[in-house]
């Protein structure tokens, strides 16, 4: 496995072990830790397959979702500012209220938001769930397909069978008969092996090659995101910078308990990083390692990536304490 050592000082004080697959679009194996068969639940990391629907049904057309709430529908946003600003927009657009959600209830992830709510007076509701958008987009196609939209997040509601499809057509495997469960927002969540994940992003990295009206839903949504990648989580969030100082080049998203989904669309390939013990602060170092092994960022990309890797440590005092590092691959 690749090791992400955190430094205390000089002294090594906790390793983190990261899983990790990377396939080509000739399905060939370039990188492994020989874990490829291991399921993991992909978690958020997943979020650009679950908001292809809202795309290739009509329903973002129909309601005129602009280009920023699309890239909110496969975010992990921080509920800065201007996410809540375009989140509220999208429930007036499509005529429901915040309670038709089902995402639940969590102070902003982003610790400064967190702060300015709490001395704004205000409480935290739903728009500031890390998922908001994805479930906007859920019950967005629902209401253009006039499904029910009470009980949207069920696996048996035909919005959840369309996602599932999707997934299944990616990953090339039958995730109904694998280990399923619900994500912390209330939605679906299927165990997938690495390996299927890792051909499905593979696929995304060439999706000029497959079926149509998947591949213009692709090209739309990475259209959306590569142009507000701030709208997919925030600032300073890694998928956010990675995709800005790649101009897109790379796509990445990170999903919960240390997993990260990413493709090269220039090279043409598709990987998986999943930390063993679901620490998300090892995937970082760990991804710019990988990238810098398989040459897909630049020596001037990796300059401006620098403050992930090494990441510094910091303790409360702004003392510098230690630093995140991944060995060498």
């Amino acid at each position: 496995m690749i090791n992400v050592e955190i430094i205390r000082g000089n002294q090594t004080e906790s390793i983190h072990k990261v899983k990790s697959l990377v396939i080509n679009s000739k399905n060939k194996v370039i990188f492994s830790t020989n874990n490829d068969s291991d399921y993991i639940y992909p978690r958020s990391a997943i979020k650009i397959f679950q908001a292809i629907p809202l795309i290739y049904s009509g329903a973002a057309d129909f309601y005129n979702i602009n280009e920023k709430q699309i890239s909110l529908s496969s975010s992990s946003h921080f509920a800065e500012n201007k996410h809540v600003h375009y989140l509220e927009k999208w429930l007036k657009i499509i005529n429901i209220r915040e309670t038709n959600l089902k995402c639940g209830i969590h102070n902003p992830l982003d610790l400064d938001s967190s702060n300015k709510l709490l001395l704004s007076g205000k409480k935290s509701s739903q728009i500031y769930n890390n998922c908001s958008g994805k479930h906007l987009g859920m019950i967005t196609t629902a209401k253009y397909k006039n499904y029910n939209i009470s009980d949207y997040t069920n696996f048996s509601h035909p919005i959840q069978k369309t996602i599932l499809s999707v997934l299944q057509k990616f990953t090339e495997f039958d995730a109904c008969k694998s280990f399923k469960a619900v994500d912390g927002c209330g939605a679906p969540q299927y165990a997938f092996p690495i390996e299927s994940l890792a051909l499905a992003m593979s696929k995304l990295s060439c999706f000029d090659q497959l079926e149509l009206k998947i591949s213009l839903s692709l090209h739309k949504l990475l259209y959306c995101i590569i142009k507000y990648p701030f709208f997919i989580g925030g600032t300073n969030r890694f998928d956010s910078e990675i995709i800005t100082v790649t101009k897109g080049r790379i796509f990445c998203k990170l999903g919960a308990e240390g997993v990260l989904l990413f493709a090269d669309m220039k090279k043409k390939y598709g990987g998986v990083l999943k930390v063993e013990d679901g620490n998300n602060r090892a995937i970082p170092s760990a991804a710019i390692s990988l990238l810098k092994k398989l040459k897909s960022i630049s020596s001037s990309e990796e300059r401006k990536l620098k403050k992930w890797n090494p990441e510094l440590i910091y303790n409360f005092s702004k003392t510098k304490t230690g630093f995140i590092k991944c060995n060498k691959l």
